[in-house]
């Protein structure tokens, strides 16, 4: 990792998004999910409304970097009874995985009884088809690989507990809605960067080295938490 040779470089352009980009009253836009569809960058981006709920937007780009920001909001809180007591209090972070000709959308589900994993599912991102609560409380970061392993659906996620403290799992599923066998793969480690919470980021990446995931850590200060990569 030489300075001359970063494995990441900042785009001079930075920001792509901003709320000023929205053309429906927003305060925040961050914590987005993005995907190549049918030839152009399809991002998927979190919200804040000025009450502090969340909602899911969409933006479109046929350069990765110049994004127009679809007219309505892409997901807000369902009227379904079997979600809408799960997601009154806004969705968040949502994940991209495309696997078997179809997106599997993951996106956190607040409400007073915490805040759940909901899993939906769609193939033109026009119609989407919200499919079960993958989760009990408290749950957040859940990325799905995108391929089956010996017939069952594989994802990585991060329980929101201090018993072992923010720590990431691995979970399995035959069906995608019933899931376990699950099992803990990566700590915090004490004094380091990461010595708070790790999470998954976005979707594991296959490489002919194996699978690579960028997660993320949190290091807590006297001035607040910084987030790292």
């Amino acid at each position: 990792m030489s300075e001359k040779h970063p494995i990441v470089t900042r785009y001079q352009g930075n920001p792509i998004l901003t709320k000023e980009d929205v053309p429906y009253p927003v305060a925040t836009v961050y914590n987005a999910g993005v995907v190549k569809h049918e030839g152009s960058y399809l991002m998927l981006f979190r919200s804040n409304l000025q009450n502090g709920r969340s909602i899911i937007g969409r933006a479109d780009s046929d350069d990765g970097y110049s994004f127009q920001v679809a007219p309505k909001p892409f997901l807000t809180p369902s009227k379904n009874p079997q979600f809408a007591e799960y997601e009154e209090w806004g969705v968040e972070d949502l994940r991209i995985c495309p696997c078997e000709g179809e997106y599997l959308l993951t996106y956190s589900a607040y409400s007073r009884h915490g805040v759940r994993i909901a899993l939906a599912r769609t193939k033109d991102f026009q119609e989407v088809e919200r499919v079960a609560l993958i989760t009990q409380a408290d749950m957040r970061n859940v990325v799905i690989f995108p391929q089956k392993f010996n017939g069952r659906y594989v994802r990585l996620d991060r329980p929101h507990s201090e018993i072992s403290p923010w720590s990431t799992w691995i979970s399995y599923s035959p069906d995608l809605v019933h899931w376990g066998d699950s099992k803990i793969l990566i700590k915090p480690v004490h004094y380091h960067w990461d010595e708070m919470k790790v999470g998954p980021g976005p979707q594991p990446i296959k490489t002919k080295e194996g699978w690579l995931q960028i997660y993320h850590g949190v290091y807590k200060t006297m001035s607040g938490t910084v987030y790292r990569l």
